[in-house]
């Protein structure tokens, strides 16, 4: 676990907001092995161990090192060594502390932080300059090698005498001379061995040979992921599983059924087997579900040996990560950190360019689809215009997705729920539409492209948190098939519900008002373009209206005015 890395992409963010100088953030990334060395001494943390320590409390600094000499020399050495103001320098490190201190014990979940610093000390150790040593608990700074320079000041190099005879160059040269001479001759002669020598510069070609760290490499997979939200009723909100085979699928699936009935069926599964076939959480699955179900406004994601929750009330999220840990011991469980927007971006373009590299040639269309919806395109608020970040990107993406035969693929814009839908599947749509066109512009045949905007139909995470809207606000290319001519350009399923779905108590009012128009088949009033549990069509004479609502059609069924739609669709009725 780099506990540095982590500190550097939550709390750094937070710390410096828009200011970027590197040499703020490298004296923030050495003050951090500093404080968690100090951390990791029992009597330092159990001044503290039972306060709530606010985000903010700068005084928290000041209340791990007692020692006002040891405060300045810290504040010090470090605007000294990273020619930062000393006033500065403080500021920083007393902002930084509290973060830190939450974020280490979040790492820490249920095991002491002291024992946790020292177990993981190996992995910060290197970071805690020599200067440091009396202000953290012995032992806790590196030992230099052997050999290795101590100061600037002082020479471990053995004292030799300087010669005074001018000749003595001459004298050691000789045997140095005699060496060349004897290795041009052997030279000659081995040349003079060969039937067709090559030139003297040209490389021996080799043949490339497949070696087993390649293989290695080749076939790794990524571990297999659950991924779930939890709605303001404990409704499962959105869930995605990336497994490896049918059977890890299905385990799964039965986990979700048993906690959340029904609704486990809206769980969506790429199973693929660059994904693993085994989930280390599977087994524990029956007691993790029900206390996250517990939860409103939750999210969770199981990947490997970890597990990450986050909720809209930070009362509860404690509770959550011990609860969890508590069920399933071997699991490493913590709270999500605070949103680092740009590390996110970065990360995600990191994936994109490792994925895309790692295709190789001919790649499977699926593959394609996920290499590119890794990455995370942020428009700006309100806007459809491509970020200079990705452009380098999606470039690559064209020339792959041109070289690559038979691609077809369908990009889908998601955003968070904090428009109004039908502003939000306008949004979307143009957002997608803007990739689209991006990619035409770079050479890609506009036939191999399909387009729709979901709007905040589709989440991956609750929509409470600023995390999950930040996951929400997405770009995704999936493969295109034949199966999607059956939705049109907004995403919008023209193909009827079960009939048995649709509740014949509610829809349009009682007097034929018109519903509100923000058509979102998850919330509890009767404005959906598709029929579910809240709503019926009924037209004039009381009989099941045409249920395709379809928007883009020619008959009179549309629930919003259309150009095809003189009556408004306040009738529902297909035959005006």
């Amino acid at each position: 676990m780099d506990i540095i890395s982590h500190l550097t992409r939550t709390v750094t963010p937070a710390v410096l907001g828009d200011d970027n100088n590197p040499a703020k953030r490298n004296l923030l990334e050495q003050f951090y092995a500093i404080f968690a060395a100090r951390l990791a001494d029992k009597d330092t943390y159990g001044r503290f161990a039972n306060e709530n320590i606010a985000q903010d409390d700068q005084g928290f600094y000041d209340r791990v090192w007692t020692d006002g000499s040891h405060r300045d020399q810290i504040s010090r050495e470090l605007a000294s060594q990273h020619n930062v103001d000393a006033t500065a320098s403080r500021g920083l490190v007393a902002m930084a502390a509290p973060l830190a201190f939450h974020e280490i014990k979040s790492l820490a979940g249920n095991t002491p932080v002291p024992q946790f610093l020292n177990d993981n000390l190996s992995n910060y150790q290197h970071h805690i300059p020599a200067w440091a040593a009396g202000v953290v608990p012995a032992g806790m700074v590196a030992s230099a090698p052997a050999g290795e320079r101590i100061s600037n000041t002082t020479s471990t190099a053995p004292l030799v005498r300087e010669e005074e005879k001018s000749g003595s160059f001459m004298k050691a040269l000789l045997p140095i001379i005699g060496l060349i001479i004897l290795g041009a001759l052997a030279w000659a002669l081995l040349r003079g061995c060969q039937e067709d020598p090559a030139p003297v510069a040209t490389p021996v070609a080799t043949e490339e040979v497949a070696t087993d760290e390649q293989t290695v490499v080749a076939a790794d997979i990524e571990p297999a992921s659950l991924t779930l939200s939890t709605g303001e009723a404990n409704t499962l909100y959105a869930c995605r599983m990336n497994v490896g085979d049918e059977a890890l699928q299905t385990n799964v699936m039965n986990a979700l059924s048993n906690t959340f009935g029904a609704e486990a069926d809206k769980c969506r599964a790429d199973v693929d087997d660059s994904f693993a076939a085994d989930m280390p959480a599977a087994a524990q699955l029956s007691s993790i579900l029900p206390i996250f179900q517990s939860v409103p406004d939750a999210n969770m994601v199981i990947k490997g040996d970890e597990i990450i929750v986050n909720a809209a009330d930070e009362g509860v999220l404690d509770q959550l990560v011990n609860d969890l840990q508590a069920a399933a011991p071997g699991m490493t469980v913590s709270a999500e950190g605070p949103l680092d927007l740009q590390g996110e971006i970065d990360d995600s373009l990191v994936a994109t360019d490792t994925a895309m590299n790692n295709l190789g040639e001919n790649p499977d269309p699926r593959d394609v689809a996920r290499a590119l919806s890794l990455q995370v395109i942020n428009f700006e608020l309100d806007k459809a215009i491509i970020p200079d970040a990705n452009k380098p990107y999606l470039d690559r993406a064209a020339q792959l997705i041109t070289n690559t035969p038979d691609v077809e693929l369908m990009i889908i814009g998601h955003t968070d729920k904090l428009a109004s839908n039908a502003y939000n599947m306008e949004l979307s749509q143009e957002r997608a539409n803007a990739v689209k066109e991006y990619l035409v512009s770079k050479g890609v045949d506009a036939s191999k492209l399909s387009t729709k905007g979901m709007g905040e139909t589709d989440p991956v995470a609750t929509n409470a948190t600023e995390q999950g809207r930040f996951r929400n606000r997405r770009i995704e290319f999936t493969v295109y098939d034949e199966s999607m001519a059956t939705e049109d350009n907004n995403g919008i399923s023209l193909t009827a519900g079960n009939e048995g779905d649709i509740d014949m108590n509610n829809d349009i009012d009682a007097d034929m008002n018109m519903p509100d128009p923000d058509l979102n088949p998850l919330d509890n009033n009767n404005d959906d373009v598709l029929p579910d549990g809240d709503d019926r069509m009924l037209d004039a004479d009381g009989t099941l209206a045409d249920p395709d609502l379809n928007p883009l059609d020619n008959n009179n069924d549309d629930i919003l005015p259309d150009s095809d739609d003189p009556s408004q669709g306040t009738d529902l009725d297909p035959t005006n």
